[in-house]
């Protein structure tokens, strides 16, 4: 798991991977070598945070091409759920990454005491996982091009 709050302190003001800190280069070796990714972000004035962005803006390019990727957000109501087609799915379909059918988000009357309380939601992932397990399986299963690898 990658906090991206925690890790903030350690980009913050890079412009270039080589000027991140030690932490968050291990976090971002993580991310580009993953066989699934569960990428999740708070809303936070209609989009994903700032710090969400500015780390992924130092994953390679084609690191990720292939890599299954479930795309969830939280946000204070329903209104911005569409954060996950509208934003996440074009950022991951930058990287050529594999993002599953489903997304997932959850709202802040979704949770109670910081742990998820609503059973649509609890549905919703569950469906999710079971969608998109044939996808993972099969990307598994494909080797990435060496030709998209040497760019």
């Amino acid at each position: 798991m990658v906090e991206v709050a925690a890790l903030g302190p350690g980009f913050a003001g890079a412009l270039r991977r080589e000027d991140v800190a030690p932490e968050v280069e291990r976090a971002l070796r993580a991310i580009e070598s993953a066989d699934l990714l569960v990428a999740a972000s708070p809303v936070y004035r209609a989009s994903f945070t700032g710090l969400f962005k500015h780390l992924f803006d130092f994953v390679g390019q084609y690191d990720l091409v292939g890599t299954p990727v479930l795309l969830a957000a939280t946000g204070g109501g329903e209104r911005h759920a569409l954060i996950i087609e509208h934003q996440l799915r074009p950022l991951f379909g930058f990287f050529q990454a594999l993002t599953l059918p489903i997304g997932v988000y959850a709202s802040n009357s979704d949770f109670t005491d910081y742990r998820l309380s609503s059973p649509d939601v609890a549905r919703r992932v569950v469906q999710a996982v079971d969608r998109s397990l044939p996808l993972v399986e099969q990307a598994a299963l494909v080797r990435r091009s060496e030709y998209v690898a040497t760019w």
